[in-house]
């Protein structure tokens, strides 16, 4: 009986226990022919006993490529599927993977179990690189695929020391702009509805909208800051809080459109005028920012081309390993209308 080591199986002890030489085992790995259907069940025997992952940088030495790229799904919210933002840049990279005749597989990765997995299925060798969306900070995925030698890119990123490939908008500077908007406008008291804290991009937009307050001479008051979720419902709830609390509040920043959309609905329902009363500013761009009444004031995130630098960073690595990890951060663009 053959001992079994310590660690990750080896190629060699797959070998050893089908009783076959080394690249008899990496025909059957490979699907390779010539090879005798009594041997490729005694090797596929040994695989299963073993519980032998093929490796993945041995595949890639061989040239040899899956031609599948794994979109990965980190949230555990399904609503959040369904958000603009988010199916605006699954079609721009579905678009421009297919342009790249490479096949695009959408993961949902929630659990431990389920990263366990995954990685498991990276060192098979079944995908060549992975898109991972809505990464939140203290998720370890990100590393452990960049670890198992994956190549990796990030929508957004998880801290200032992202280590991973990422493509990210100008958070930070868009946030400013609109509330830059908003004090030249004439606004002293300005709220902000801000996205989750745990994600890199919300904290971003929160201190943009910081650094507006501190550059127009503006104090910073705690309580006109509320937390929301990126969904209009939590816009509705945050601006009825607001008024509450804050009367005199005249001018509002929210990180999404859709929260801002919930702020105006709410906004109307107390009586207040838009942008008369208060003026108000969405994040993202999204068709919705045209349909509210009165039309968004927004920040425009560029969808299409955060896609498409996704997937174009990704092929890079794929095609060159050893390549320095890239951070992109693409420029936003204050679109102005008539809430503020």
């Amino acid at each position: 009986m053959l001992k079994r080591g310590s660690g990750t199986p080896t190629l060699e002890e797959v070998a050893a226990l089908a009783g076959v030489g080394r690249g008899t085992v990496s025909r059957v790995i490979n699907n390779a022919s010539g090879v005798k259907a009594s041997t490729r069940r005694a090797v596929q025997r040994a695989i299963e006993e073993l519980d032998y992952v093929p490796n993945l940088a041995a595949r890639s030495l061989a040239g040899r490529r899956a031609d599948a790229v794994a979109l990965v799904m980190t949230k555990t919210d399904w609503r959040l599927f369904g958000a603009p933002f988010f199916s605006e840049v699954v079609r721009a990279v579905g678009d421009a993977l297919t342009e790249a005749d490479v096949q695009l597989l959408l993961t949902l990765v929630r659990t431990d179990a389920e990263r366990q997995r995954l990685v498991k299925y990276v060192r098979g060798g079944r995908i060549d690189g992975a898109l991972l969306m809505s990464v939140r900070a203290e998720d370890r995925l990100p590393d452990m695929l960049a670890d198992a030698g994956l190549p990796t890119v990030l929508l957004g990123r998880r801290s200032d020391e992202e280590r991973v490939t990422y493509v990210d908008a100008d958070n930070v500077g868009g946030a400013r702009a609109a509330v830059a908007h908003l004090a030249r406008g004439g606004r002293k008291s300005i709220a902000a509805i801000t996205g989750p804290p745990e994600m890199y991009a919300s904290r971003c937009r929160l201190r943009g909208y910081r650094e507006a307050l501190r550059d127009a001479g503006l104090d910073e008051v705690q309580s006109l800051v509320v937390q929301g979720d990126f969904s209009e419902v939590s816009g509705r709830r945050a601006m009825t809080g607001l008024i509450e609390r804050h009367p005199e509040v005249d001018g509002v920043f929210a990180s999404s459109d859709s929260m801002a959309a919930g702020a105006v609905t709410a906004l109307h329902a107390a009586g207040r005028r838009v942008p008369q009363d208060v003026a108000v500013i969405g994040f993202d761009d999204f068709e919705l920012a045209e349909q509210t009444e009165p039309p968004l004031t927004t920040v425009r995130q560029p969808m299409e081309e955060i896609g498409r630098t996704m997937v174009r960073l990704l092929l890079e690595e794929m095609d060159q390993p050893q390549v320095a990890w890239r951070h992109v951060i693409l420029r936003t663009q204050l679109v102005v209308r008539e809430s503020a």
